[in-house]
C-alpha cells in the first residue's frame, strides 16, 4: 500500500495535518506577496488562480456530464476574469454574440458535435462561474480609496465564516443542512458561519472604515450566506462528477476550487451593494 507522504530522511514522515498546514502557510506567502507587489502582482494572481480553477472545472465538467470545450473556457474564463478592468475597452455583449455564434457554429465541425449545444453551455458556465468572481475582486481591489481594504475584510469574513460554520458545527451541530449535498453540514454551523461574516464586517465597515453599522450588518449576512452558496454550488459539483477533491495540486487541501468555492460569491454581491448605497 502507497502513501502520499513518503518517508524523509532518517524515517521521519510528515503528518497529514502538518503537510496541510506547511502547504496552507506556503499559498498564503505567495498570495500575500503577490497583493503586495502591487496591481501587476495581483493580475498574476489571477491569472495562476483563475487559470488552475479553469483547469480544475475543466476536469469536472465531463464527470458532470458534458466536457466543456477548453478553446471556448479558457479564453472567456479570462475575458470574464479582466472584463471590468484591463479589458474594459472590449463590449462584453459582442464576446457572448462572438461566443454564441461561433461556439455553437463550430460544434457543426469539430468532435463532439452530438452535444454541440450542452457542451457549449458547459464552457460558457465554467467561464463565468471562475472568471466574474475574480472580476468583482478587481473591480473592488482597484477602487478608490478603500478598494484594498473592502477587498481584504470581504476575504477575512469569509475565512471568519468558514472557520465559525466549523467549529460550530462539528462541536453542537444537529440539525442536517443540504445532506444529499454535504451530510456534514448543519444549520448550526450555517447559522454560525453568518454570525462570524457579521462580526468581521462590524469590524471592518463600523471600526475602520467608518460606514453605519446597518451596513456592516447587511453586508455581514450577505458575505456569509453567499460563501455557504458557494460552498454547497462546488460540494455539488463534486457529487455529480462523482470526485472528493477538484484536484490534488495543494497537498493535504486537495485543489485551488476546493480553497477558494466559497470566496468566489461574496465579492459579486458587495461590490453591487457597495454601487447600490454608494459607499465606493
Amino acid at each position: 500500500m502507497t502513501t502520499n507522504n513518503p518517508p524523509l530522511a532518517g524515517g521521519w514522515k510528515p503528518s497529514p495535518l502538518m503537510v496541510r498546514i506547511l502547504s496552507a502557510f506556503v499559498v498564503l506567502g505567495a498570495v500575500i506577496g503577490l497583493v503586495f507587489v502591487g496591481i501587476y502582482g495581483v493580475y498574476v494572481l489571477v491569472l495562476v488562480l483563475g487559470g488552475l480553477a479553469l483547469w480544475e472545472f475543466h476536469g469536472l465538467s465531463e464527470g458532470m456530464g458534458s466536457r466543456a470545450p477548453a478553446w471556448l473556457l479558457y479564453p472567456l474564463g479570462v475575458f470574464f476574469a479582466f472584463s471590468g478592468t484591463v479589458l474594459k475597452e472590449i463590449d462584453v455583449t459582442l464576446v457572448l454574440a462572438l461566443a454564441l455564434v461561433g461556439g455553437l457554429g463550430a460544434f457543426l465541425f469539430v468532435p463532439g458535435r452530438r452535444q454541440g449545444l450542452s457542451r457549449w453551455a458547459m464552457g460558457l458556465a465554467g467561464a463565468l462561474y471562475v472568471g466574474m468572481p475574480f472580476n468583482y475582486y478587481l473591480l473592488l481591489y482597484t477602487s478608490k480609496p478603500s478598494g484594498l481594504t473592502w477587498t481584504l475584510f470581504t476575504i477575512l469574513a469569509v475565512v471568519a465564516s468558514d472557520a465559525a460554520a466549523l467549529l460550530i458545527g462539528s462541536r453542537i451541530g444537529r440539525h442536517p443542512f443540504f445532506t444529499n449535498i454535504s451530510p456534514k453540514k448543519t444549520v448550526e454551523g450555517a447559522v454560525a458561519g453568518v454570525v462570524g461574516s457579521v462580526i468581521v464586517m462590524l469590524i471592518g465597515v463600523s471600526a475602520v472604515l467608518g460606514h453605519s453599522p446597518i451596513h456592516a450588518i447587511v453586508l455581514g449576512v450577505l458575505v456569509g450566506v453567499s460563501a455557504e452558496v458557494g460552498d454547497l454550488v462546488e460540494s455539488q459539483m463534486k457529487r455529480l462528477a462523482e470526485v472528493k477533491d477538484t484536484s490534488h495540486l495543494i497537498p493535504g487541501h486537495g485543489g485551488v476550487l476546493d480553497r477558494i468555492d466559497s470566496i468566489l460569491f461574496p465579492p459579486i454581491l458587495v461590490y453591487l451593494y457597495l454601487m447600490l448605497f454608494h459607499l465606493l
